[in-house]
């Protein structure tokens, strides 16, 4: 052979061990990543043309998959509509899949690398394949109280385990109906298509998953972080700290002002918890400093991704304020911002003792026989606090229920502590309401924070206490 031809065939001998290496690549290391590419339309269609696993709460589907007459063979349907949105999100030929559909496509599908053996015996058995089902913490009763509590309003609640971590209510209005978005009616002109651009134009915006993917100045709510910041730095609890009508911010001429009385010139921490005073929880914050009440945000879970399963974002304390925002910073405004996960979080990891859990949503994922695939297990966030300074502010919370802003969040028989929140951001827009609170049953905690983004009310009727603390008793109430 001369030596041009050897030149040519170790070139060809080269491409072609290339062209094996990236094939091999491809299909050992790139499948999975390939076929959940959210634009690769020919897994999609396979996909449709599968028996998908169902999502459960209890023993109930709040997603399921039932036979077709169309070329998919097999529809995907939400039996509750939109009360269970926010939490399996939607599956769609054209627009792809969020929520739990998106998280565990490969289980439900019955793709997932856990369901090879499966997959290898349907195969041997000549069995159409079957997805896996997707087993949730959330409780029936309390989702149906909360989605009926918001009403028309547009926000979230949020109740968790404050021992476990499992949530047991995300509700987001508006909500949205994923039936209309797995219409086999597809392309733009299509039922599916017509339902997506309505949903784009609707005003506001159901898309948005306001519970765990939006954060917002959680307001008074972020008392509690402040006031666990002053506990924890050596503060005492019976130590008096300047209440003034208003105070002038450090190094400006701006004037915080209280929405009411704070009850003395001078009050401790539980009176000022009590009566939401903003001049002594600025106080404090300016007297413990930045650094502390981030390291104590941190604590509870701030800046860091909470409940990766419906894709939740991070909740912020801004980076280096200085003193004037670092006032503001304590009273949950500024640049503090959170989302209502987030604070349930916070009162969970309070009512806990001072221990923050994980929140996670999935309890379990079974195969089609019912067989245990995977369970999940309760997880330490972290302490956040001390044992007796996180009793200290329990016992600070329950004055707020007794005798302070948040007397409609009170049941009967039970000890119940909470704060309220009202937190301004434009004079062009409603102030936000919040309330956050947890009950104690026997050996039983349990946490929930209510969020109203707009009630459309008159401005001066929005508060906390008035408008998210019913709510707020009625999801525990449903819970005990």
């Amino acid at each position: 052979m001369n030596k041009p031809l050897r030149r040519t065939s170790v070139v060809v001998m080269v491409m072609f061990a290339l062209l094996l290496v990236n094939a091999t690549f491809s299909v050992v290391v790139r499948e999975s990543n390939l076929n959940a590419r959210p634009d690769n339309r020919r897994v999609r269609d396979a996909e449709f043309g599968q028996d998908r696993g169902a999502i459960l709460v209890g023993n109930s589907p709040i997603a399921e998959t039932e036979p077709s007459e169309d070329r998919f063979r097999y529809q995907r349907v939400y039996p509750h509509g939109e009360l269970y949105a926010a939490v399996t999100g939607y599956y769609a030929f054209d627009y792809g899949t969020s929520g739990l559909e998106a998280t565990y496509n490969g289980q439900l599908a019955g793709t997932d690398d856990s369901l090879f053996v499966r997959r290898l015996l349907d195969l041997i058995t000549n069995r159409p394949p079957t997805g896996a089902t997707v087993q949730t913490t959330i409780n029936a009763k309390a989702q149906e109280v909360a989605h009926a509590g918001l009403g028309k309003y547009r926000g979230a609640v949020v109740a968790v385990d404050a021992k476990t971590g499992a949530v047991l209510t995300l509700v987001s209005t508006p909500s949205y109906d994923p039936n209309a978005l797995a219409s086999h009616d597809i392309g733009n002109d299509g039922e599916a298509g017509k339902a997506w651009q309505a949903l784009l134009d609707a005003i506001g915006e159901p898309l948005r998953n306001r519970a765990v993917r939006e954060i917002y100045p959680p307001g008074s709510t972020f008392k509690l972080v402040t006031a666990a910041a002053a506990l924890e730095n050596g503060h005492s609890a019976d130590e008096e700290w300047d209440a003034p009508e208003k105070l002038k911010l450090p190094n400006t001429d701006t004037y915080l002002p209280n929405e009411s009385s704070c009850g003395g010139d001078k009050i401790n921490l539980e009176q000022a918890l009590k009566v939401s005073c903003n001049t002594a929880f600025a106080n404090v914050g300016i007297a413990v400093g930045a650094d502390a009440l981030q390291e104590q945000a941190e604590k509870f879970g701030f800046d860091a991704r909470q409940l990766a399963d419906l894709n939740g974002v991070a909740s912020r304390f801004p980076d280096n304020p200085d003193p004037a925002q670092t006032a503001l910073s304590a009273i949950g405004q500024f640049d503090v911002a959170a989302t209502p996960l987030q604070m349930a979080m916070v009162t969970a990891g309070i009512a806990n003792d001072g221990v923050v859990m994980k929140p996670y949503v999935v309890s379990g994922i079974r195969g089609a026989d019912l067989t245990p695939i995977s369970t999940t297990r309760p997880e330490e966030f972290g302490r956040a606090m001390e044992v007796s300074n996180a009793r200290t502010l329990q016992r600070w919370m329950q004055t707020v229920v007794n005798d302070g802003t948040g007397r409609n969040g009170q049941i009967a028989g039970y000890e119940v502590g909470g704060k309220t929140g009202t937190a301004n951001t434009t004079p062009e827009r409603p102030p936000y309401a919040w309330y956050t609170s947890y009950v104690r049953a026997g050996d039983r905690t349990l946490a929930v924070t209510v969020f109203i983004e707009d009630a459309d009310i008159e401005r001066n009727e929005i508060s906390g206490g008035r408008l998210a603390a019913p709510i707020a008793k009625a999801v525990l109430e449903a819970l005990l």
